[in-house]
């Protein structure tokens, strides 16, 4: 059977047919169950969010896990990969919401929980068929017949039996503390969702350092020097929308203070200051302090300072009373006083940190210590309530309880703040053309003009700084007082960091840095979210709160509506109504209902005590759902069996999920199992354009993965994203990368098998022939040096491609590979035996080139298939090698074939041709043309012994006649000496100045001697200031070219080459022109390989003297049996000669 051979080489099409073979033969589900007694290799994919597009990072990612798994499958291994969807959460229901034209407020009230969450269920899976489509162009296997969904009522019991399990080992609480709160999205966020990359931004906002008024009294009497003195503490905030929550100043118990006396910048009246002695230049400037303080007058920008008296520590200022910055609220007894606190540092600001214990985790935790109330509001409902509402803003009069506005609180000095939002981000009309809006000022500019005018500020500026902002709307967010539940992973913190030790990351420094730099610093996981479309959290509470129970199976919640029913708490159990039968996992089963709000949310349990409880109206974190998929894509049906929560060998996604899914999946799998919940993680780096920004539509530098796939099919893309850079290093994408990659290594392996698959079926070579156990056999060991050397690299390179793999270091994997096809079996072996399959019968040499090459082939095919899978099938099954190359095992190594010293002979060889080409290129002499002689100075006998044996294969490479060893340059290279500074700078330091001066005194013989000495070791420098061992690398060895020769220098190799061309070599030069100019019209005319031909060239002086003397050769090189000359050849061809044109007729004899 013959060998396929193609007129074009076109990716895209050839996918297009391998794809289609896939699904005709099922060669996916074969990969997998067609081996059900093989040790499993198990492998978790993240579930992805069908409501968003697939982007061109999603294409790394799922390359990186289809290699991994495609190679454990070839490595013997059953890999089950199943598909998911992350169906809940924010960025479900802010495309919703914006869909809609509505904000949460709205839901409830204009559109029912019920009409909501039905819409969110239908727009989480918009994108499902870009999803599979994006799947099935870049050729990643993964099975999408059978997805685990968190939205399905299966997968929300699971999460319910693990919370079941955290909760009964006392890690599930209810408390409230400042937490992270998006506006925007209108919910709580967990520190690990603030942690995501990018959403700690540098933004520009207005600062100010205030001035709080001290007052005077028997705490206070050390600090005032006169019984009126204008004294005040100068407290640093960077957001001034905080300071009418102020109820405490707080200091660093053993920092120094000072008092200064100075003038108001924006008054001009004197005043005395309290500040941190450390950070008196941020404001004081110390050339300022020479300013006589009377020549001052109001408007000069330089203010005088002095010093009034010593210095005092944080501890002497504790007690201290102020007056209320801004008088607008009562917060009551115990406010405005000085605390003491282990935080405060003088890193920034003024050493007095404001505290607003509504806003601040430290300020409400500090503030709770000491004794200092929280200002707080009084809704119109009665709820006491922070200033700022959970949209943004601060409350509006009428929003609150007219009790409290007209005795708790100044609405007169209020009411022109009231209402304004405290980033103009919040504002739904900011930017939306709404004039209003767009020429308001920030409220943290009106506060501090405020501030000005009543004398209370010191400084407000501009400063760019760093701000947290949600992870889905890109919007800021605030730190909010939230009553929420919470996992007590501060409990498990030293085990998770115990297990994470166990754990392979790539690149390590991720999984001692990123991951376990954050579970260092752990906080408890806020797991409520005050949203709509999610999983309930399973718990039911009294109304006083004092008994709960955390529902852990739909079993459980069947029997509880039970005795629910029974205590007379519901008219009917709503599971039984709707036919729902516990213990039945059918789906049929779980789609009768639906454990969703607001279902959920109607549903009364009877305590202990025979009282109703109604479930806590919270979501979970949409992070748990994802996290829990090795549990609950399995479902409960899976308790007990090693399915069941099993851990995986290996997973991968981008790096913005190392504190999201690869942290929920750790933190989950310790606290229920204690133990890892993956053993292997490649975190992939961030796709930037070319230039290194960042993609965004704004900036209109995205890749659409669909047409770039469609363009090229997914091996290019693939192998250039694999390859171009490790895949944690944030990789530059260059669609040129891409072609580059096409041409260079799929072209050259393209040329390569349709060289073989030419000459292969014109001599009726067949796959059966390659086969070792044919008849035709050639041992590896009787075959030549060329054969034997490629099959050594070749059972080199599969080694070191498998330890790759195996180390999940794919980019070297597929680097070696790409090498070894380039630069190894096209550019040497093929091109060195191009005469073995041109000439003669099917003798044995010629069947040992097929075999070898066909090895080769078949190898890299092998080798290459998880990488490049499609086209890798495709020469695969060209080769007649097998039915799919994704269900044969790796090849085998051969150790008994590797022949090191050949490798380090044909190593040389090469190094040397590249040496000598480059020496060609320099003076324009194409390797056509014949050259008379090689120089090669060789100091080392082991190393003329080497290069003996490669001595033709040199000579033939570079078209030179004689390759001369000698062993004496004198008088013949002068070579010069210096030191490499780059290396040798960072061993020597200070020393480089007295090595530099030694070396450049060196004559021709210590430069000889040194070059034997680094040749088997190291050469001993002797210096001033004590001897030192340099070693090659440490120095830079040049030359200067003689006359008629050209030298190069590279490592311990030098070689000069005559480059004076005489007469006889011009006129082999000519003959070897006319060979290659025939050959193409061979081509170009669409004749046979075999096919003899008939010249008549147009008679020329250098061509008819290159024809006396090499005639005969050329019509062997180009099967001529007659080559005529004429003045003008009739129906000739013009090929490009030297300056002009040829004029060739060729015709078939």
């Amino acid at each position: 059977m013959k060998f396929p051979e193609y007129k074009n080489f076109d990716l895209p099409k050839i996918q297009e047919g391998i794809t289609s073979k896939w699904d005709r033969e099922q060669t996916f589900r074969r990969s997998v169950e067609e081996r059900p007694d093989a040790p499993p290799f198990v492998f978790f994919e993240g579930p992805p969010s069908a409501n968003g597009m697939p982007g061109i990072h999603h294409v790394i990612s799922r390359a990186i896990k289809d290699v991994v798994c495609r190679y454990k499958t070839q490595r013997g291994f059953r890999v089950e990969r199943r598909a998911g969807w992350d169906t809940h959460g924010l960025p479900v229901e802010l495309s919703v919401e914006k869909m809609l034209g509505i904000t949460k407020e709205d839901i409830g009230v204009s559109l029912s929980v019920e009409e909501y969450n039905a819409v969110c269920r239908k727009e989480v899976m918009k994108y499902t068929r870009e999803w599979e489509l994006l799947t099935r162009k870049m050729a990643y296997w993964v099975d999408m017949s059978r997805p685990y969904v968190t939205y399905h009522n299966s997968y929300i019991e699971t999460i319910w039996y693990l919370l079941g399990i955290i909760y009964n080992k006392g890690l599930l609480y209810k408390g409230y503390s400042i937490q992270p709160y998006s506006p925007a999205a209108g919910t709580g966020l967990s520190t690990h969702e603030l942690n995501q990359p990018g959403c700690y931004k540098d933004v520009k906002d207005t600062t100010c350092t205030a001035l709080f008024k001290i007052t005077k009294d028997s705490a206070s009497d050390f600090l005032f020097d006169l019984e009126d003195e204008p004294l005040y503490f100068l407290s640093w905030t960077t957001t001034p929308w905080t300071l009418p929550s102020n109820t405490a100043l707080c200091v660093g118990p053993a920092i120094n203070y000072i008092k200064l006396r100075t003038y108001n910048p924006y008054s001009g009246e004197p005043i005395s200051v309290v500040l941190a002695r450390d950070l008196r230049e941020t404001l004081f400037p110390e050339k300022n302090g020479a300013i006589p303080p009377d020549s001052y007058k109001p408007g000069d920008k330089a203010i005088p300072w002095t010093q009034a008296g010593p210095g005092f520590t944080g501890k002497q200022l504790e007690g201290i009373r102020y007056s209320q910055l801004m008088p607008w609220v009562n917060p009551g007894a115990g406010a405005f006083r000085v605390i003491t606190g282990d935080f405060v540092t003088t890193q920034e600001g003024t050493g007095i940190v404001h505290i607003a214990p509504t806003f601040g985790d430290d300020d409400h935790k500090v503030a709770k210590k000491h004794g200092v109330p929280a200002l707080t509001l009084k809704d119109s409902n009665g709820n006491l309530c922070p200033m700022v509402d959970k949209t943004g803003k601060f409350y509006r009069l009428e929003d609150l309880d007219p009790g409290f506005v007209s005795s708790g609180m100044d609405a007169s000095a209020y009411a022109p703040f009231a209402g304004r939002y405290v980033k103009n981000d919040y504002d739904p009309h900011w930017n939306n053309g709404t004039a209003e809006a767009n020429g308001a000022e920030s409220l943290d500019v009106e506060l501090c003009m405020w501030l000005k005018k009543n004398g209370s500020v010191f400084r407000i500026e501009k400063m760019v700084h760093n701000y947290p902002h949600c992870w889905r709307t890109d919007k800021p967010v605030l730190y909010y007082p939230l009553d929420s539940w919470f996992i007590r992973t501060t409990a498990v913190r030293e085990r998770m960091m115990e297990l994470n030790d166990t754990i392979s990351w790539k690149p390590e420094s991720t999984g001692t840095g990123r991951f376990g730099k954050w579970l260092e610093n752990l906080q408890d996981w806020n797991l409520s979210r005050s949203r709509y479309w999610g999983t309930p959290l399973p718990i039911w509470r009294t109304e006083d709160g004092k008994e709960e129970r955390c529902i852990g199976s739909l079993q459980e919640l069947y029997d509880a509506l039970e005795e629910s029913v029974n205590q007379g708490f519901m008219s009917s159990n709503p599971l039984k109504d709707k036919g729902f039968v516990p213990g039945d996992f059918s789906s049929v089963n779980y789609d009768r209902i639906d454990l969703h709000r607001p279902f959920v949310d109607q549903w009364i349990l009877a305590s202990a005590s025979r009282k109703p409880m109604h479930r806590e109206p919270d979501l979970i974190d949409v992070w748990f759902d994802s996290g829990s998929m090795p549990f609950s894509q399995e479902g409960l049906e899976k308790l007990g069996t090693p399915a069941f929560g099993q851990v995986a060998d290996f997973i991968a996604e981008g790096v913005d999920q190392t504190r999201g899914w690869f942290f929920t999946l750790h933190a989950i799998a310790t606290m229920v199992n204690d133990r890892v919940c993956f053993r292997n993680v490649l975190s992939n780096g961030l796709i930037l354009d070319k230039n290194g920004n960042k993609m965004s539509k704004r900036l209109g530098n995205t890749v659409d993965p669909f047409k770039l796939l469609d363009l090229y099919g997914a091996d290019p893309v693939r192998w250039y994203m694999l390859t171009n850079a490790q895949p944690w290093d944030n990789l530059r994408f260059d669609e040129t990368g891409v072609d580059e990659v096409r041409r260079k290594f799929f072209g050259t392996l393209y040329n390569t098998y349709s060289f073989f698959a030419l000459y292969a079926n014109v001599d009726g070579f067949t796959a059966a022939l390659a086969a070792e156990d044919s008849p035709g056999w050639v041992p590896v060991g009787e075959r030549s040096e060329l054969d034997r050397w490629i099959i050594s690299l070749l059972n080199t390179l599969t080694d070191n491609v498998l330890n790759a793999y195996e180390n999940y270091d794919i980019t070297t994997a597929g680097r070696l590979i790409q090498d070894f096809t380039g630069d190894h079996l096209s550019n040497w072996y093929v091109r060195l035996n191009r005469k073995r399959f041109w000439r003669g019968d099917l003798d044995d040499d010629k069947r040992a080139a097929y075999q070898t090459l066909y090895t080769c082939l078949r190898t890299i095919a092998l080798l290459a298939a998880p990488i490049a899978p499609v086209y890798m099938e495709r020469l695969y099954l060209d080769l007649g090698a097998g039915d799919s190359v994704h269900l044969e095992l790796m090849p085998r190594v051969r150790k008994e074939l590797i022949d090191k010293a050949l490798e380090e002979r044909m190593d040389l060889a090469q190094h040397c041709t590249s040496m000598v080409l480059a020496l060609r290129r320099k003076v324009n002499i194409k390797v056509r043309q014949p050259l008379s002689k090689i120089l090669m100075p060789v100091l080392d006998k082991a190393m003329e012994e080497k290069l003996i044996k490669v001595k033709s294969i040199i000579l033939n490479e570079v078209n030179v006649k004689e390759l001369e060893f000698i062993h004496d340059t004198a008088g013949l290279i002068l070579k010069g000496i210096k030191p490499n500074f780059k290396v040798l700078g960072k061993k020597c330091g200070s020393r480089m100045k007295e090595i530099t001066s030694v070396l450049n005194a060196f004559s021709q013989e210590e430069i000889a001697r040194f070059e034997k000495a680094v040749e088997a070791g190291s050469y001993t420098l002797s210096l001033d200031g004590g001897d030192m061992n340099l070693e090659r690398e440490d120095v830079i060895i040049t030359s200067q070219d003689m006359p008629g020769w050209l030298i190069a220098i590279e490592g311990p190799l030098t070689v000069a080459l005559e480059v004076t061309i005489t007469d006889a070599l011009l006129r082999e030069g000519t003959a070897r022109e006319l060979i290659n100019r025939i050959q193409n019209l061979r081509k170009d005319t669409g004749l046979e390989v075999t096919d003899k031909i008939r010249l008549v060239i147009e008679e020329r002086k250098d061509v008819a003297e290159a024809l006396a003397d090499f005639g005969h050769y050329i019509a062997s090189q180009v099967l001529a049996t007659d080559i005529a000359l004429a003045a003008t050849p009739t129906a000739a061809h013009d090929v490009e000669w030297e300056e002009g044109t040829l004029s060739i007729h060729i015709e078939k004899s």
